[in-house]
């Protein structure tokens, strides 16, 4: 399984964004959950912002009641990376992403999109 190589696990709601993502950046970030017994942080979600990471954390909050709903008796974590750049958003979102995509656990199984009219190619499938 690959490395995430992200601050965190941090609980996912309000206040812990708030708290811990302290600057306005893009980044990169994944939900999940903690395994009490071993602290292994098991990733059901992949994504990025571009311009602004802890916005879309908290936009983020509102999409996830599905997945907090499957998964009644644990509570939601995440983790989260700065990016220097839109396209090095976008290439650790691809990385991550086929890190994790077979681990039938993402909730999220498309390819990353681009952003807006950009020719980057995944720089692990160069789909």
């Amino acid at each position: 399984m690959g490395s995430l190589n992200m601050d965190g696990p941090y609980d996912f709601n309000k206040d812990s964004i708030e708290e811990n993502v302290t600057k306005v950046s893009g980044g990169n970030y994944a939900l999940g959950f903690v395994d009490k017994n071993s602290d292994n942080f098991h990733v059901t979600y992949i994504g990025r912002s571009d311009s602004d990471v802890k916005d879309r954390l908290k936009k983020q909050l509102n999409i996830t009641k599905n997945i907090i709903s499957k998964y009644e008796t644990k509570s939601l974590s995440f983790k989260f990376s700065y990016a220097s750049s839109p396209k090095e958003a976008y290439e650790k979102e691809c990385y991550n992403y086929h890190n994790f995509v077979n681990s039938k656990k993402l909730s999220n199984n498309q390819h990353p999109e681009k952003s807006g009219n950009e020719e980057w190619k995944c720089p692990v499938c160069s789909e």
